[in-house]
């Protein structure tokens, strides 16, 4: 089917070709034909009655007739014409002339097309990029000739011969034109065609050559590729992203400040809720809670922990507040609230939201009310926590079953509980940047040595680091220091007692929550020795295990090698210990073999502390009979290694501090080397370089060895015999305590009677 223009209405002309859809066209001047979206008509396989209809002069009279080397060049710059042009509005009204199915309806009757300017036309053939020619074609398109144009350019797309030269009379008639300037035209129009085609072809070439290029991509540059992507559809979704992205705090103070500008309370809710979204994760975090509520008609919210917060308590306080109405309220809301109608204890107020936001997340709830500065926090936490048994490590036969938990407030209440002195003081710290730990500085404020709290408590304040989630020992690294000496410089103890008797001998404590254990400093190497069960009993009873817990000691660091000096010098042993030495020889050297068994050792103690306690004696049981004795039988072992090693393992348990059995027993691995070198002179030299190291190092200030280095002779009397109470009256003199007596002096009337 192929389309004459009959006035302003397009009749349709069935031809031999195949039905197309319909299209119309408007003859108003300026409006051009969009080829780009039209079906096209076959225009070579027209019928002879068709033929005659163009060529009657009626019909021509009301009919276009498009060039069809025009309208080819005016196809290529119109499928790109932008949405402002006017072939873009040509494109848009012929869009919304088609309907449903290819049919179109008729529109309405313009008014009588005008000739258009030369000057313009000429400008508008220079924009769409075409030649003087194409201009020319321009402007026989809007005197309305275009008929022939339009069969041409849809014989050239559906890839028809070209139409048949008879038509450029008709052209000749009606513009004057010679065919010799016809055929000019045509060749530019083809050699236009050919440079566009030409570019086509590039572009095509082009892109098949940068394809293998694309395909070759690495693995890493498609990852950074899709992270691109994802971070460009994120900041599409969230406008907030971006800001996000380029935040760099340091502190909670800083991001409330980039956030909101300040770190006030802000008066508006809706304010202090986005702000929270971006610093507190309200919204992303499950347990943040933000209670939008209404007490007496004035808007109010509650910020908590849900896991921290104790429901009874909350629940008293809004059951409370839900009573209130206007009435109730005067002018002063914040004033009204906070004295009449919050009925607990423990309230403060907030004026900066940083500091409240630490408060919130330690568990103390806060509430925001519309139009106030300030907020009013409450002590409403519950910590999950467990009951306070009896340490694992510091059994006693006699005295109390308590032990520190990893409450802070549960363990500061144990201690005073035993020291109910208002010397007593609780200063609480906050340590790590993230992590915010609470840590307490305890101490007897007369009695203790100033100094020594102000050089704690500076240490403690000073400390840079995102946290410190282990607690008390990562704390103590960064106070205390040490490097790489194996000997522990504070003590750590988890008994309420053993806390409260070194408080009034004048040492400092730290409390660190999230910890069962506590730090006792200074400390020496012979408080490390002794045990409360000493001081349950009478002093004889006290004194016997003493001196039973030191032979342990000495022997879980001397008892090896010296029995390997003996062994391998025989001349030094005395005639009464002839029976020292082994009586067999054994496949492995005999440094092997203390080697092996003391490894065999460790590994049986990690394995008891992961093993459930009803297979720890079926443990013992292989370890005892399995390994030991067919390592013997086998010729493996000689007897007394394993005899000797399992004494100073023992002695090593028997230990009081944990940290000071595991530093011994690095010095007997490193004495058994040093004998096993050089014999004597290694167990001399060795010794010596322990006691040099012990002497040297000082916790806080005070000798790691005192009462042996420096001697004191009262000192260490009351080391070695476990004294009653009465007769020990004066503190240990290397605390430097203010109040050196334990006991008043006595009274005129006690002395003489």
């Amino acid at each position: 089917m192929r389309y004459i223009h009959s006035g302003d209405y397009v009749e349709p002309v069935k031809g031999n070709g195949p039905q197309q859809n319909e299209v119309e066209v408007s003859a108003e001047p300026g409006n051009e034909v969009n080829t780009g979206g039209a079906v096209q008509a076959e225009t070579h396989m027209a019928d002879p009655a068709t033929e005659d209809a163009q060529q009657d002069p009626a019909v021509l009279e009301n009919t276009e007739v498009l060039d069809p080397e025009e309208d080819k060049t005016k196809a290529a710059p119109k499928a790109e014409a932008e949405p402002g042009s006017p072939e873009a509005g040509s494109a848009d009204e012929l869009g919304d002339d088609f309907g449903e199915g290819g049919s179109c309806r008729e529109p309405a009757i313009p008014e009588q097309a005008t000739l258009p300017d030369t000057d313009a036309a000429e400008g508008a053939g220079e924009e769409t990029g075409s030649s003087p020619a194409n201009s020319a074609a321009s402007m026989e398109a809007d005197t309305g000739t275009d008929g022939g144009q339009w069969e041409a350019e849809a014989a050239d797309e559906l890839g028809s011969e070209e139409p048949e030269e008879p038509k450029k009379g008709f052209f000749a008639r009606l513009f004057g034109m010679d065919p010799e300037s016809e055929e000019d035209m045509d060749e530019e129009t083809e050699s236009g065609d050919d440079t566009q085609g030409g570019q086509v072809e590039g572009k095509a070439a082009a892109g098949s050559d940068k394809q293998p290029q694309e395909e070759q991509a690495t693995p890493e540059e498609t990852q950074e590729k899709e992270k691109l992507t994802l971070k460009e559809e994120n900041n599409n979704t969230d406008p907030l992203q971006e800001k996000r992205d380029r935040e760099l705090s340091d502190s909670l103070e800083e991001s409330v400040i980039y956030w909101q500008g300040n770190d006030e309370i802000p008066c508006s809710l809706e304010t202090a809720k986005k702000t929270l979204t971006e610093v507190m994760g309200l919204g992303s975090s499950f347990d943040v809670v933000f209670r939008e509520m209404s007490f007496g008609g004035q808007p109010a919210a509650l910020l908590f922990i849900s896991g921290f917060a104790k429901d009874t308590i909350l629940d008293e306080i809004l059951k409370r507040l839900t009573y209130l109405t206007p009435e109730h309220l005067s002018a002063d809301v914040f004033a009204s609230f906070l004295r009449e109608y919050i009925p607990h204890i423990q309230v403060e107020t907030g004026d900066l939201l940083s500091e409240t936001v630490n408060k919130v997340l330690t568990g103390i709830s806060a509430i925001f009310i519309e139009g106030q500065n300030q907020v009013i926090l409450m002590d409403t936490r519950s910590y999950p926590s467990r009951n306070p048994d009896e340490p694992s490590i510091e059994r006693v036969v006699r005295g109390s079953r308590d032990g520190f938990t990893e409450t802070l407030l549960t363990n500061v209440a144990l201690v005073r509980r035993r020291v109910r002195d208002p010397g007593l003081k609780y200063e609480i710290h906050q340590v790590g940047r993230r992590t915010r730990t609470d840590v307490c500085v305890a101490y007897i404020d007369d009695i203790v040595d100033k100094t020594q709290v102000k050089a704690v408590t500076d240490k403690i304040k000073g400390v840079n680091l995102d946290g410190i989630p282990l607690a008390d020992k990562q704390l103590e690294e960064v106070i205390v220091g040490g490097g790489w000496n194996p000997y522990p410089m504070v003590r750590y103890s988890e008994r309420p007692d053993i806390v409260a008797s070194h408080l009034l001998e004048g040492r400092v404590v730290v409390f660190v929550d999230t910890s069962p254990s506590v730090m006792v400093l200074p400390t020496t190497f012979f408080d490390l020795c002794q045990h409360a069960e000493e001081n349950r009993q009478t002093p004889f009873i006290g004194t016997y295990l003493r001196w039973v817990r030191f032979i342990g000691i000495f022997c879980s660091m001397f008892l090896l090698p010296l029995w390997m000096l003996l062994v391998l010098h025989p001349e030094l042993k005395p005639p009464m210990l002839d029976f020292i030495g082994p009586q067999k020889t054994a496949h492995i050297p005999l440094l092997g073999q203390f080697l092996l068994v003391e490894l065999g050792v460790d590994l049986l103690r990690m394995a008891a502390v992961h093993t459930p306690n009803p297979l720890g004696s079926a443990m013992g049981l292989i370890a005892a009979i399995l390994v030991g004795d067919i390592a013997v039988q086998t010729g493996l072992f000689v007897n007394e290694v394993v005899l000797y090693m399992a004494v100073a393992s023992i002695g090593m348990f028997a230990t009081p501090s944990y940290e000071l059995g595991l530093a011994n027993r690095i010095v007997r691995l490193v004495l058994l080397l040093a004998v096993a070198a050089f014999q004597v002179p290694g167990f001399v030299i060795g010794t010596t370089l322990l006691i040099i190291l012990l002497t040297t190092h000082r916790s806080y200030n005070s000798s790691y060895l005192w009462p042996f280095i420096p001697f004191n002779a009262k000192a260490m009397g009351e080391i070695i015999l476990r004294q009653p109470v009465l007769y020990s009256k004066t503190r240990p003199s290397f605390n430097k305590t203010r109040d050196n007596t334990k006991m008043p002096p006595p009274a005129k009337g006690d002395e003489q009677s």
